[in-house]
This record gives structure tokens, C-alpha cells and sequence, in this order.
């Protein structure tokens, strides 16, 4: 079975951050053909920007997942650029083979959440008796309740942003993502939402 990854990367992720993740996703998975995306050049953080400064990668992206030939197509977006890759997945004609992953980011809206090969994840990391949880964690946890999916990240990983980089770099810990510059920093692709 072919499988292709299209990473659309959150708030400031540069072409060398998205760069990094691909080398490293490919790697672990030589089978899989990923392609991503570095985050608008000067587009802010919410939802607005995200999408309106998005226009022409967006439309670049449909494109080429309407001509891959792959049987399973993910669409992954991780923080704010989950708003691009759900508008990204809402302007194709054809879902079928698609899995729609949202990372510690923008929820997909209902009727994307109905499709079963919708994810929505967050992270957590620390103990059983202190939890710490990612950036949009308790927001996700609100809407999605049960059906938000937790990766967890272990126990030196405890900021809110260590945790919300862990879904993307494996690698991702307290010492390491110091800010948001250094998220991708020694990057180890994490594919735990992988099917």
C-alpha cells in the first residue's frame, strides 16, 4: 500500500524546520513519500491569518494531493497550521483516502470529525500525580472530550511548549524547546499518529 504525508508546520516553522522533519520522517518510514509545508512567511498565529495568508499554498497543496496516486493520503497539521491543513482537506473534492491529523492545533470542524479517519491529538507529559499538559490541551480536551487522542511525552517534558513540539520532534524536552525557534531542534519525527 502507497502512502504519502502532506506537514503543513505551526506559527514560525521556516522551510529548515519543515526540512528537518521530513529527513527525519523519512528515515523511519524510507516507504512513505512526505512532502511539507513551512508556515506563512509574517502571517500571525490565529486563525485569520493563517488562513489569509495561506491562499496560494493552499492551493498548491490541493493540487498535488488531487494528483497523488497514493492509497492512504494524511493531511497533518500541527498548532496553527492545522487551520491550513483542515481548509487544505475542506477544498477537495475527495476524502476517501484521506486521514486528516490535527496536532495540539485548530480542531477539524463536525463534519470533518465525523469522518473516522479524523485525529485530533494532544500531549501530556510528568506523572500520574503531576500532569502537565500541552499548549491547547485543556481547549482540545474541552471540545472533543474522549475523542481527543494523548500521546505522552514522559517526564522531562513539562512546558506547555516542550509538550506541544513533542507531537512533531520526538526529541522534544524541557532543556531542548526552549521557544518556539527551538522546536524542531534535533528533530526526531514523531509518527505516533501514524495508522
Amino acid at each position: 500500500m502507497r502512502t504519502s504525508v502532506f506537514y503543513f508546520g505551526g506559527w514560525n516553522a521556516i522551510q529548515a524546520h519543515i526540512d528537518a522533519w521530513v529527513r527525519s520522517a523519512h528515515q523511519k518510514q524510507p516507504s512513505i513519500a512526505f512532502t511539507g509545508y513551512p508556515y506563512p512567511s509574517g502571517a500571525g498565529w490565529d486563525y485569520d491569518s493563517a488562513i489569509n495568508s495561506s491562499k496560494k499554498l493552499r492551493a498548491s497543496a490541493v493540487t498535488a494531493i488531487q494528483a497523488c496516486r497514493a492509497d492512504a493520503i494524511y493531511i497533518v497539521g500541527h498548532s496553527s497550521g492545522c487551520a491550513i491543513s483542515n481548509a487544505v482537506d475542506k477544498a477537495l473534492k475527495d476524502t476517501s483516502k484521506v486521514h486528516l491529523v490535527a496536532l495540539d492545533g485548530f480542531a477539524p470542524d463536525e463534519d470533518q470529525r465525523d469522518r473516522p479517519s479524523t485525529h485530533v491529538w494532544s500531549a501530556w507529559g510528568g506523572d500520574v500525580k503531576t500532569r502537565y499538559r500541552a499548549k491547547n490541551y485543556d481547549d482540545l480536551k474541552r471540545l472533543l472530550q474522549n475523542e481527543l487522542l494523548e500521546y505522552y511525552a514522559g517526564t522531562g517534558c513539562t512546558t506547555k511548549l516542550a509538550l506541544h513540539f513533542s507531537l512533531v520532534n520526538a526529541n522534544a524536552t524541557d532543556s531542548v524547546v526552549k521557544n518556539i525557534a527551538t522546536g524542531y531542534d534535533k528533530c526526531d519525527a514523531n509518527l505516533a499518529w501514524l495508522e
